[in-house]
């Protein structure tokens, strides 16, 4: 069966309702948090027999985390390490001019020591799509060197989210492993600010677009870019999306919500231009609801998209 793959670990996330500060909150939320399999959750919301493959360890924090993904409709296939742990992230949201507080508690956690031993192989190997983000090769070289491996292995389009997280690894790591990593890598998916800092590059996202894709040899470049949209480059063509404005009750899961529409609509054979419409909607969708997950329906998804179109044709 052909399928959707992504790749990753998916964090205990821990929060303080509202703007309150974990230094003095009482009470905190829990949730998961995951590049890899929220993107997955998108996409399968959208049609795509999506699948998500995990190391977790067998204790209540980690069938926590598998209970919620399995929730969500999510089909996963996990690895239970006896005596892993769980990671865990804690994340304060703020007002400005305060900024967002993460951090990363993740050291040797289970994903941390996933190896290719770990993997059934050919569920990699015959994904039509394979997607994993810069956080899980952050984890540990191990999981660096799985990562590398699993996608060499795939035969089917490889999808890399840059997914840069300071409180994991370096800058300077960030961009050894993905100069290590490019020649495996199909599809780079990066928001602007991570595509900047990681390259080291400023400009216009176009430019930086076109610049990335020539010298890693990329098929599709694509970037967010927060309130100003979406940018993709494929075949020496330039496409754009505007962002469609909402009213924004929760904005955590946005870029993983974006992704999730891209992939569903790579894994359909779609144009670069639809995908990033569809990743757009999906963003949009998902900012109006509050939690991690995008629980977005492919209905909603859909109408968005087709108004979107009607607009396009006046």
């Amino acid at each position: 069966m052909s399928r959707l793959v992504t790749f990753g670990e998916t964090a205990l996330r821990v929060s303080p309702p509202d703007q309150e500060r974990l230094e003095t909150a009482t009470d905190v939320s829990l949730a998961t948090d995951g590049t890899e399999s929220s993107a997955a959750v998108a996409a399968s919301r959208l049609g795509a027999p999506a699948v998500w493959l995990s190391k977790l360890p067998e204790t209540i924090l980690g069938k926590r985390v598998a209970a919620e993904l399995h929730e969500s409709g999510l089909q996963t296939q996990i690895v239970w390490e006896a005596d892993g742990r769980q990671g865990l992230q804690f994340v304060e949201r703020a007002s400005k001019p305060r900024e967002d507080v993460v951090v990363q508690d993740r050291a040797d956690s289970a994903m941390s020591l996933v190896s290719t031993d770990d993997i059934q192989m050919p569920t990699v190997q015959n994904a039509d799509v394979f997607f994993v983000s810069g956080s899980t090769p952050a984890l540990s070289p191990t999981a660096r060197r799985t990562t590398d491996a699993l996608f060499r292995a795939c035969e089917g389009t490889c999808v890399f989210d840059l997914d840069f997280q300071p409180g994991l690894w370096s800058l300077s790591a960030a961009r050894e492993a993905l100069l290590d990593m490019q020649d495996a890598i199909d599809v780079l998916v990066a928001s602007e600010a991570d595509v900047k800092e990681v390259f080291d590059r400023s400009g216009k996202p176009r430019q930086i677009a076109h610049s990335i894709a020539s010298e890693g040899d990329f098929e599709q470049v694509i970037i967010t870019r927060s309130e100003q949209g979406a940018v993709a480059w494929h075949d020496n063509v330039i496409h754009e999306q505007d962002i469609i404005e909402t009213e924004t009750v929760d904005d955590a899961g946005t870029h993983e919500a974006f992704v999730g529409g891209v992939l569903q609509q790579l894994y359909e054979e779609e144009s670069t231009d639809r995908a990033i419409t569809y990743g757009t909607a999906m963003a949009a969708l998902t900012r109006t609801i509050r939690g991690t997950l995008p629980t977005v329906s492919a209905d909603e998804v859909e109408r968005l998209v087709e108004s979107l179109d009607d607009s396009a044709r006046r």
